[in-house]
Parts: structure tokens; sequence; C-alpha cells
């Protein structure tokens, strides 16, 4: 049995350290370090005590979880005390292959956590070069080819099949082993059937069994299969079966946070429906593996939806606690029966472990593996993703970009290089007009397949700027959403935090509101957008309702017939009551830990 690999991608990412964050983005990386990353070890049993660093605790996901956040921020922040925390780890991982190949703790010989640690590998090998990670990587690989047919793969690793097909595909970019392409084609027999489900999507409705098919976060990883086909295959119909898969999961699942409903499993539509911070997490590096091969403008607004919405709202802003479950509109998180589909009544509180302990094992990958693709290369040069503030090294050449993007709609770039290249610049889908200026001169660019494409040589200094409006997201019972650039927008709720139980650094808190949350908006209102560089930020942190760099003043009206229900806000009401029109300020979604954001509308009905 063997297999192609077309090589189609229209991308590529560069190895992990030639991207480092400055800005903001530099901020969240270090409040995270400084936060569970880089406490977490110290004071949770399962990575404390954890098989994949030799003790004799956990020994399934979880410290491959860990590391697949670690390793990158260390060496994104080129942090020393992180890189000499990740070590121990990497270092028994290397030494801890069998002479039949197989590697990892001798108790769990399962398939799935092997594939989360080839990811940890692959990043550890591009930041540092060790070479003795190929060769591990190849011998496991060669392992898992010859007993591949006797224990096929199942359960969670069934499902995440397309996992380990990703990592073989660097390794074959690496040795152009064809016993690689064999092991693909065995996987891919072996993985879930995820392109026939969603052309025949089963699961419609708020769904009460668990299936690996209908599991949030089984769903969230499934969409790198279509580029991962893709670049095997080099058939032109995965982008637009990827398309469909999307539009279908956001028909009867979508969340306006970017994503779709998960509380454990797919559940609908509804606002309080929660979603799973591992499913977030996972998207985004779906979506950063879908932006890479197929390079579609569009996908890379849905990774910046989800990084700059999703992610930060659903954890603290000190980075020492975090959500199981959000909800997109949440009025309380606090330990309460809500209406999810499996997970328990902590699930949405902020916490150390709320609930199951995968999300905070997982959690750390989001903001790492974000940075590392918002630049991108091609056969002609550099590929901007998202204009964040950050310096890019390839080889001679050196781009600093200097932004606060998202909330400020542009960025400046300073090229340095020995010779002149073509830099790409992403144009997001919602921008109603872009300017370019190199070196103080206007550029009369037409964007190709959703990019500026320009020569750049050394010294040049470029200006990017975008036009944005507010727009509206319709929801159901006529609600709406409300919009500006990239970034989603909420009500925030005065948040009283109190303290439930745990020890420091890590208690648990639950959140209850202090203040009103009912209103409505009208669509044809004055949104007037207002941006602030210079709020008072606390500790770095940008996404903080309090201290917000951008907020939108709109008008609102106090609503008579919209109250709780289940200790979530009801659903939007179709027929308002509207009482007294007040002032409202709304911020971004990720700063508000307790919010409004599916507004009913007061617009008179069609």
């Amino acid at each position: 049995m063997t297999t192609t690999l077309h090589n189609a991608a229209r991308f590529t990412h560069l190895p992990l350290g030639a991207i480092h964050p400055a800005g903001w983005l530099q901020d969240q990386l270090r409040i995270q370090a400084n936060g569970l990353t880089g406490g977490l070890e110290a004071h949770w049993d399962d990575v404390k005590n954890s098989a994949w660093k030799g003790d004799n605790g956990e020994d399934w996901e979880r410290g491959p979880y860990y590391l697949d956040g670690l390793v990158p921020l260390a060496y994104l922040l080129n942090d020393e005390k992180l890189i000499a925390k990740a070590q121990p780890w990497l270092e028994w991982i290397l030494n801890s292959q069998r002479e039949d190949g197989q590697f990892g703790p001798t108790t769990n010989d399962d398939w799935w956590p092997r594939m989360v640690a080839l990811k940890v590998l692959i990043q550890y090998q591009e930041a540092t070069g060790d070479a003795r990670v190929v060769p591990l990587m190849t011998k496991y690989a060669h392992y898992h080819l010859a007993h591949a047919e006797a224990q096929p793969l199942t359960d969670w690793g069934e499902a995440r099949g397309w996992d380990e097909i990703m990592s073989l595909l660097w390794l074959y970019g690496k040795t152009q082993d064809d016993q690689l392409l064999d092991l693909i084609a065995i996987l891919r027999n072996q993985t879930a059937d995820w392109a026939d489900l969603y052309k025949n999507f089963p699961f419609r409705r708020y769904t009460r069994f668990f299936s690996h098919q209908n599991h949030v976060v089984n769903v969230a990883m499934s969409l790198k299969s279509y580029a991962l086909a893709y670049e095997l295959d080099g058939d032109a119909q995965a982008k637009a079966d990827f398309e469909n898969a999307w539009a279908t999961l956001q028909t009867y699942h979508g969340q306006l946070h970017g994503l779709f409903s998960g509380d454990e499993w797919l559940s609908g539509t509804d606002p309080t429906q929660g979603t799973e911070l591992c499913s977030i997490v996972e998207a985004m590096f779906s979506f950063e593996t879908l932006t890479a091969v197929f390079g579609d403008s569009s996908l890379g607004d849905r990774l910046e939806r989800l990084a700059f919405n999703a992610l930060p709202a659903t954890i603290s802003r000190d980075w020492t606690a975090h959500q199981y479950d959000q909800q997109v509109n949440q009025v309380r998180a606090d330990v309460a029966h809500r209406n999810w589909t499996q997970n328990d009544d902590h699930a949405n509180t902020f916490g150390l472990e709320p609930h199951f302990g995968c999300c905070l094992a997982n959690m750390h990958q989001g903001w790492p593996k974000f940075v590392a693709s918002t630049w991108l290369k091609d056969r002609d040069g550099l590929v901007c993703i998202s204009p964040v503030p950050a310096t890019v090294q390839d080889g001679a050449r050196r781009i600093d970009v200097t932004s606060n993007y998202p909330f400020t709609l542009g960025a400046g770039f300073a090229v340095t290089t020995d010779a002149p290249f073509t830099l790409k610049l992403r144009v997001p889908t919602w921008a109603t007009g872009t300017t370019l200026t190199v070196n103080d001169e206007a550029q009369l660019l037409t964007p190709q397949d959703g990019y500026l494409a320009l020569t750049v040589q050394d010294g040049d200094q470029l200006t990017l700027a975008f036009a944005a409006e507010v727009r509206f997201a319709p929801r159901a019972n006529r609600a709406t959403g409300v919009l500006y650039g990239p970034l989603l927008f909420a009500l925030p709720i005065k948040e009283h935090w109190q303290r439930l139980f745990g020890n420091q650094p890590y208690p648990d808190f639950g959140l209850t509101p202090e203040s009103e949350w009912r209103y409505g908006l009208s669509t044809h209102a004055k949104f007037d957008v207002v941006e602030n560089s210079a709020a008072a930020l606390v500790n770095g942190q940008v996404f903080d309702s309090l201290h917000s760099p951008i907020s939108i003043r709109t008008t609102g009206w106090r609503l008579n017939n919209w109250d709780m229900r289940g200790n979530s806000a009801d659903e939007p009401p179709y027929n308002v009551d509207a009482g007294e029109a007040t002032a409202l300020e709304l911020v971004p979604y990720g700063g508000a830990k307790l919010r409004i954001v599916e507004f009913p509308t007061i617009d008179p009905r069609p």
C-alpha cells in the first residue's frame, strides 16, 4: 500500500523561533509565562509527576499537551528559565526510545499521546536543530508501520489520526523515506472519515449522546484534515469541501466568537451553550494549517477571530485561571447547573481545573502557535498573515512590525535584507479599503487572491492601513452581534470575583454580575469607534474590559422582558418590551469575562 505526495501547499511555516513577538503580543506571552504555563509544574500533580519525564504519574496525554505549549512559548520568548523547564522532559523523551522504535512511557502504548509528542519534537527540532529528533521519529514511524495492522487506531487516535499524518509529512520532507508514505496510507484508512461525515452531517441539533465525531475537540481538530489531504492528493475539491464542512458547522452550532458550541458535544447555536477551551486552541491550530496550505484570505480572518476573541475570553487576565466552557452571553460564571450536554456545574468557573484536566494541559499552545503562524513564506519571499507587533527573520531577510493591531487597523514594516524579495500582505475580507505607502509614497496596488504583493529592498519603510466599518452579525430571534475589524464587541458586565476554593497562586473563582445587562440595540443607532492607544493597561494586559485600547459607544434600550433561564441569560427575545434608552460602551469580547454579545434588536420587524 502506497500513497503519493503532491506537496501542493501555497505557503509554508517558518521554523519556530523565526518570529518573535513584540508590543502587546509579547506582553501576552509574558503574562502566560508568568502564569499557569510557567508555574503549573509546581502546582499540578499531573505534570509535576508526569510519566513523560520519567516519574510515576499520569502517562497519557497531559504531559505532551503541556509541552506542546511550553516548548514554543519558551523559544518564542527566548526565555532561559522556560527552556530549562522544558529540557528535562525533552531529554527523557529523546532517551526513552526502545530498540524496537517505540518511545514514551512503558505503561501506556496508546498511539494518541505520541501524536502530540511528535508535534512537540518537531517544534523543538526547528528551534534548536537537535540532531536526535529526526532519527527518533523515523525509527518510531517504522515501529508504527510494523504494528499498524495488528494495533490499529482506536478511540481518540482514530478520531485524531490526521495529527500523526501531519508529523509524518514534516518528517518525509526531511528524509524522503518512502516507508512514511506507506504508513500515511494505512493511517488514512484507519482514521475516522471526517470528509464523509460533513457531506452527510447527522448532528443538526443539540446532541444528547457521545460520539467521537460529535465531540467538540475532535471536530475542531478534524478541520485540518482537508488541508493535509490536499497536500497528499492535490485535489482542488478539498478547499470547497472544507468550506462546506465549515458552513455546516456554523449553520447548526456556530457561535459569534468564531467557533461552534460544544460543552463537551456539539450543542447548537444558543448563545449560552458553552464552548470548550481545548476546542478553541485546536481550532486555531487547524486554521493555522489551513491558512498555510490553501492561503485563502478568509482563513486568516477566521484564525484572527478565534485568537483575538475566543482565546483571551476564557482565561483570566493574569493567566492564573481558566474556564473549561465559555458562553457567548455570559452573565454569571459560577457553580450552578446549566444546560450543558455533558459538563458539570463548575465548568464555566475560572480556576485551576474547573472540569476535566485536558484544557488545563492543552491551553498553553494557543498564543505561541498563533505567533508562529503570523508570517509564512513561499518561493518568492515572505507572507504577512496578521500584522501584529513582531520581528520576523528569514535568513538575511528581516522585517520589524510596529503596530497595535487589531486594536488599531494598520501597521508599519521596516525591511532589512541583502537582496530584494517579494512581500505579500494579506488583506482581510472585512476591510472596506486598504492604503499602503512605501517610503512615504502611495502604492496603487490591487489585491490578488487576497494579498498585496510588492518587491521590497533593504531600508524600505512600509505603512499599511485598513478601513473598516462597524458591522452586524444577524443571529436567531433577530438578535445581532457587533464587529469591527477582527474584533467582536460585548457589553461588559461589572464582575464580582468570589474565591470558591483552592490555594494560591491558582484558586478557583465564581463570577457574579454587579451591573445591568438586559439591553437591546438598534442597528440604526449611531456607533462611534473610540481608540485609546494610551489606555492605562494593568500589567500590560490589553484584554481587560476596564482598560480597553478600543471601544464602541452607542445607545441601548433596557428591556423589560429578558431575564434568566437555568442560571444563564435566557435566549434573546424576539418580541421586545423596550424601556428607556441609555448610553452604552462596548469593549472587545476577549476582555469581558461577564458580557452580553448577542443583543436583542429593537428594530421594527419586517
